[in-house]
């Protein structure tokens, strides 16, 4: 297309097709009472055309932009990218517009990613919050668009959209003590984040309801290098380690390894996600599955029901599910 060259409009559509511009609007905002073949024609049309819809003339027209805001983490683990995609893909298959953009957890930061949002008029916002700092800025700043959160188990009531994080916790413990594990360590996330507050949380309320004496958390950040670190303050008298997500398991187990320990015989280890690479270490790793798709969809069709005025769904947390693979043994397997 030449400089100056115009794309096809809606009347170029309408003309191929041969019916009004009215109906090609009523067939792109999925108006219902068109008939199948009309609409057919209309979507063949826009095929052959190429023809894009321009969002300012839509805006202008119905008063609504389409736009939902989407603020990830800068630093995205493998469960927010995953559920990062989903919210994407919802979005579009909504027929919403989504405009991400990535923040730290400096309140600057945060403050700049809310107002670079709300300044391009965001119908809804998607937040996922690894850390209650992004809650306590965007509280602060009291924004009035409907707003779904991720990553927060249950901070925000039925705003929230979440996988049952003392659930997925209690599953792999639970596990670990049917194999007759009474020393258990937990690695924990980083301080700030509110997923790895609650998996910490329900280690220490296991721990206590069993009766079974806590030994000292070792902290890491998610990474496989962290855990790799913190093989090196897990208690030697502890049987099982449980990890807070599948990251740093995999990091403990090569620590482990390097000095001389076998998994399972010698040392249990759990995570928590069930991230792709889980399946493949050596040894495979059990861990606790979260549907992290299922979360984005959910948090879409939340705001996508309230945009609509329409009754939304449940925000129950989702089920965990425990990966049982070769990573645990029952206590003393090494010495049969």
């Amino acid at each position: 297309m030449g400089r100056g060259a115009r794309g096809p409009s809606m009347h170029d559509v309408a003309a191929l097709a041969h019916v009004s511009h009215q109906t090609v609007s009523r067939v792109l905002n999925g108006f219902e009472g068109i008939r199948p073949d009309t609409r057919q024609r209309v979507l063949d049309a826009i095929d052959e055309l190429g023809y894009r819809r321009n969002l300012a003339a839509r805006s202008l027209a119905t008063g609504r932009t389409g736009v939902v805001g989407v603020i990830a983490p800068d630093n995205p683990t493998f469960g927010a990218t995953s559920s990062l995609y989903a919210v994407e893909h919802a979005l579009r298959d909504a027929g919403l517009q989504p405009l991400i953009t990535a923040t730290a957890s400096r309140r600057s930061s945060i403050e700049a990613a809310l107002e670079f949002l709300h300044g391009r008029s965001v119908e809804a916002l998607v937040i996922m919050a690894p850390s209650r700092k992004v809650l306590e800025v965007h509280d602060s700043m009291g924004a009035e668009v409907p707003t779904a959160y991720l990553l927060t188990g249950e901070e925000r009531g039925r705003w929230s959209v979440s996988v049952d994080q003392q659930g997925g916790a209690d599953l792999v413990l639970e596990h670990l003590y049917a194999q007759g594990h009474r020393r258990i360590q937990h690695v924990r996330g980083p301080l700030d984040s509110i997923e790895a507050q609650l998996r910490a949380d329900a280690y220490t309320r296991f721990m206590a309801r069993h009766g079974l004496a806590r030994l000292r958390m070792a902290e890491g950040d998610w990474s496989p290098q962290s855990g790799f670190e913190a093989y090196r303050r897990i208690d030697p008298t502890a049987t099982a380690v449980f990890c807070a997500n599948d990251q740093m398991a995999m990091g403990l187990i090569h620590a482990a390894s390097d000095a001389g320990m076998k998994v399972p015989e010698d040392l249990s280890v759990v995570g928590f996600d069930d991230i792709p690479e889980s399946a493949h270490m050596l040894p495979p790793l059990t861990t606790v599955k979260q549907d992290f798709r299922a979360v984005g969809m959910l948090a879409v069709a939340l705001l996508e029901a309230t945009l609509a005025g329409t009754e939304p769904p449940s925000t129950e947390p989702l089920e965990p599910e425990l990966v049982l693979r070769s990573s645990v043994a029952p206590v003393g397997a090494a010495a049969r």
